[in-house]
């Protein structure tokens, strides 16, 4: 049986085009092997999806998703997150 996965702290940079170059990377390798993400655009517009094993395992991405709200709600109250 394969362990569960576990939330690590990323070092990947706030910036947008620096944190999607490190993805790739990590993409291409093999590591990264799904992700659920939202994306802003400049004309104030969003999308909103998921790829590989987030895709198809929604119920985990869901998972994921609600880490991420957490995270945000941290940084939106001003706590000091990296």
């Amino acid at each position: 049986m394969k362990p569960p996965f576990t939330l690590i702290q990323d070092s990947i940079s706030h910036d947008s085009v620096e944190a999607l170059q490190i993805l790739l990377s990590e993409a291409k390798c093999g590591d990264l092997i799904g992700f659920a993400f939202t994306a802003m655009y400049r004309k104030r517009n969003y999308v909103v999806n998921a790829a590989g094993e987030a895709y198809r395992n929604p119920t985990f991405a869901l998972g994921m998703a609600m880490v991420l709200i957490d995270y945000l709600m941290q940084h939106a109250n001003g706590a000091e997150i990296e």
